[in-house]
């Protein structure tokens, strides 16, 4: 009888371990493990390490900064960014080999006596012919805070762009997402493109509102523009877009100048003609922030979010939640990443990711100090849909601080996460190191590998 026992012995430690497992998967306790999901690091451009005092546009910055990525089902990978000596926004194609398309990156802004901040890229096409970007140019036209909209596009893989066109027309301060008067983000905007072409775009601005544009001819035109929401007293901040596979359209976002902020959401069924009605998607007494949405093969809404529970500017963790019913409802909130069970201070602005799979992929910035800059990318995954995620780990190289500090130094409501199809995955991220160097690095991987 002693080898049935045995057995049963087996078979009960082993359930015992799974539910372990499980238990711990779902509660989302924190375990920061190497991993070798990361299998490729690019340096993408160099600079100095100046950032001078701010001056407007005749400041003295020479650093690059703010990368943004896409990459498309043939594993074309488009990366954007800035450098700040020239003050454009720069764009380079990577082959699916890994080579740079280009022998020097294509300035897709072309002015270089006004700032360019935070872009945000798109590609499309099994050559990746069509290119997409959006972006922050920081012109002063009356208003308080200097701001607009621009955007340019490509039709022949990134070697031309169009000429840059000025989206919102406003002197609020485009892009500016505010927490408070004196502190807010910029890059407060996004970008989306549906599997029929229709580009999507939405931004902030510092004044508060909330603004929604749509173009059916791959960027030729645009709508004309749409007040979501937002206003001076609770400003708008961080849209993310999604789609889902009717064609509806979804933007979260939260708001500046409330300690216990929460995400929006607001859906449009009209292709963005209107809106409906805004609902606020968790009601807490922490400060919510830093919203990514996005929806998977079967219609799965995915919300990733930053939150304080002491309110603004304390410790934020990263919390996930899905919606099986288009955003109605959502399933309760799970903390993915909290800052008090390791070495790291804070956490902070997600980006979001899903494959065809249905398989999720999180990337966020790490705090060794709340009140310092980031320095380091978080990451995790999760392989049923939201269900159960592995352990948080740490994007291996991003957090040396013989490189400095991540970027961007004009605010971090950035998209630094991009997955395809076939669960290819790109980061980018930059280091800074005043009065040293700075750089844009590109980061490959495969949850599979």
């Amino acid at each position: 009888m002693k080898y049935p026992l045995i057995i049963v012995s087996i078979v009960i430690i082993v359930v015992i371990s799974v539910t372990i497992l499980l238990t711990t998967s779902n509660s989302h306790s924190i375990s920061f493990q190497p991993d070798n999901y990361w299998i490729d690091k690019t340096e993408i451009a160099s600079g100095d390490g100046y950032q001078g005092p701010w001056m407007m546009n005749d400041s003295d910055f020479r650093y690059v900064d703010a990368p943004s990525a896409d990459i498309n089902d043939n594993n074309y990978i488009g990366v954007t960014w800035v450098d700040q000596a020239e003050k454009n926004v720069l764009f380079q194609m990577f082959e699916p080999g890994g080579e740079a398309r280009f022998d020097e990156p294509v300035n897709v802004s072309r002015s270089p006596d006004i700032f360019s901040w935070l872009p945000r890229v798109v590609i499309s096409g099994g050559d990746a012919d069509e290119v997409y970007i959006l972006w922050q140019e920081i012109e002063f036209t009356g208003g308080s805070h200097g701001g607009e909209i621009y955007f340019a596009r490509s039709d022949d893989g990134g070697r031309t762009f169009s000429d840059p066109v000025n989206l919102s027309n406003t002197p609020a301060g485009a892009a500016k997402g505010r927490l408070t008067a004196r502190y807010w983000d910029n890059g407060s905007l996004d970008i989306i493109k549906d599997d029929d072409g229709t580009l999507y775009v939405g931004w902030t601005e510092y004044e508060g509102k909330l603004w929604f544009s749509s173009s059916n001819d791959r960027g030729e035109t645009f709508s004309d523009l749409l007040h979501i929401d937002g206003d001076n007293d609770l400003p708008a901040r961080g849209p993310s877009l999604a789609v889902n596979n009717d064609g509806d359209i979804f933007i979260a976002w939260t708001v500046g100048e409330d300690n216990e902020a929460d995400i929006r959401l607001a859906r449009s069924v009209d292709g963005g003609e209107s809106f409906g009605e805004t609902q606020i998607v968790f009601e807490s007494h922490g400060h919510s922030d830093a919203p990514k949405i996005i929806f998977d093969n079967d219609g799965t809404l995915h919300l990733a979010y930053a939150e304080s529970p002491a309110g603004q500017f304390q410790r934020y963790q990263i919390r996930y939640s899905r919606s099986f019913d288009n955003g109605e409802t959502f399933e309760g909130s799970h903390e993915i990443a909290n800052p008090q069970q390791n070495d790291y201070d804070s956490m902070h602005f997600p980006s979001l990711g899903v494959d065809e799979e249905n398989n999720v992929y999180l990337l966020w910035e790490l705090y060794p100090d709340r009140q310092d800059r980031s320095l380091g990318l978080g990451f995790t995954y999760s392989i049923d849909a939201g269900e159960t995620f592995a352990s948080p780990m740490v994007v291996p190289g991003t957090d040396d601080p013989d490189l400095g500090i991540n970027g961007s130094l004009q605010g971090l409501l950035m998209r630094k996460l991009a997955v395809n199809n076939n669960g290819e995955m790109v980061a980018v991220n930059n280091t800074f190191r005043q009065n040293q160097n700075s750089y844009v690095w590109m980061y490959r991987g495969n949850i599979a590998q």
